[in-house]
């Protein structure tokens, strides 16, 4: 397929930004009224018949105007679009709230799809920072009733599990905090295949507990992404397309099924360099779900460590500039995050490892 001439470029932008802006289908009177062009009428029209033949509009009925197909914005998303950014006021201002709350993870996803919502007037997700290799920073244990025994293992990169653990014959509470802070000290940093290797260095109640936190950390292996924070479907349920639509039902669907999005996550290649984005025009043919939908998917976190997923999605007649610079500013501030909190769980363990010697 030949390439557009820039007339019919600077007309096909112009029709998909009429009809983000107003939802209603674009005719040439419109267009030159609407932007003073100084072509006429006709020539619009004709320039509309053959962008309407090469499949990146279509006409919804004989004497109305014209409206994107899905070819129409992958053109326009990959090829006219122009690289805007937030400005830099947003920026400060996000960027504060943040830094306001350091090293409380959870309440990062939830500002987080907070701010993605409300920058990109859609609905939001955000996976929690996922270890690509589960390794271990610190263990905790704590004594319930009886043999039970809560385990909290908390992974390089901020991710918690929990688990209730049942022993042979009841510990004290000060028996248990003597075998985390053990396990901990020689495990710190490890993944589960490197613990493994090295499990002869324990023994007795020691050993069993080893066993219990190998098992988590091979569940966590096995798991695609961290737990997902939704927010903003209120905007997407208030656009044209989706009022009172079976269409809505489907796309939230999918967001509110944790296995569907997880397939999604797992099936969609993104970029593991901070502020890369990944736009999913008509869910490209593969989810049914999305058929009326756009997402801009983006991944944050340091790579070969700890990684995650942020996006948003809305009508496929969504904001893509401002929806793909508030996705990558999003991706570049929680990298900075979360690397940071690497480093300074570096610097903690250097210091412990200097205090011992």
């Amino acid at each position: 397929m030949n390439d557009l001439t820039e007339r019919q470029k600077f007309i096909l932008t112009l029709v998909i930004h009429e009809y983000i802006r107003t939802a209603t289908p674009v005719g040439s009177q419109h267009l030159v009224a609407r932007y003073n062009l100084d072509m006429s009428s006709a020539t619009v029209r004709n320039e509309l018949a053959v962008l309407t033949e090469r499949g990146y509009l279509r006409q919804p009925h004989t004497s109305a105007g014209r409206v994107p197909t899905e070819e129409g914005y992958r053109y326009f998303v990959s090829r006219l679009i122009q690289a805007t950014e937030l400005p830099d006021s947003t920026r400060r201002m996000i960027s504060h709230q943040f830094y306001q709350m350091r090293h409380d993870v959870e309440q990062w996803m939830r500002l987080a799809a907070s701010v993605l919502a409300h920058q990109s007037r859609a609905a939001s997700l955000v996976t929690a920072p996922h270890p690509e290799k589960a390794r271990l920073k610190h263990l905790e244990l704590i004594a319930t009733r009886g043999r039970q025994v809560l385990m909290v293992l908390v992974m390089v990169g901020g991710e918690i599990h929990q688990r209730i653990l049942i022993l042979s014959e009841p510990v004290g509470q000060e028996r248990l905090s003597q075998v985390a802070h053990h396990i901990t000290t020689l495990y710190h940093g490890k993944d589960a295949e490197q613990i493994r290797a090295l499990r002869s260095l324990v023994e007795g109640l020691e050993a069993d507990i080893l066993e219990w936190v190998l098992e988590e950390m091979e569940h966590v292996d096995s798991v695609v992404a961290g737990e997902i924070y939704l927010d903003g479907l209120t905007n997407v349920l208030s656009e044209p397309e989706f009022t009172a639509s079976d269409e809505a039902r489907r796309a939230l669907k999918l967001l509110e099924e944790p296995t569907l999005l997880q397939d999604l996550l797992a099936r969609t290649v993104l970029t593991h360099s901070p502020g890369g984005v990944q736009v999913l025009i008509g869910g490209e043919g593969t989810w049914e779900e999305l058929r009326q939908c756009s997402m801009v998917l983006g991944s944050y976190g340091a790579p070969g460590l700890v990684m995650g997923t942020l996006g948003v999605l809305g009508p496929m007649r969504m904001s893509y500039g401002r929806a793909i610079s508030v996705v990558r500013f999003m991706s570049n501030l929680l990298s900075d995050l979360v690397s940071e909190t690497l480093m300074d769980d570096s610097a903690i363990k250097s210091d412990e490892e200097v205090s011992h010697e």
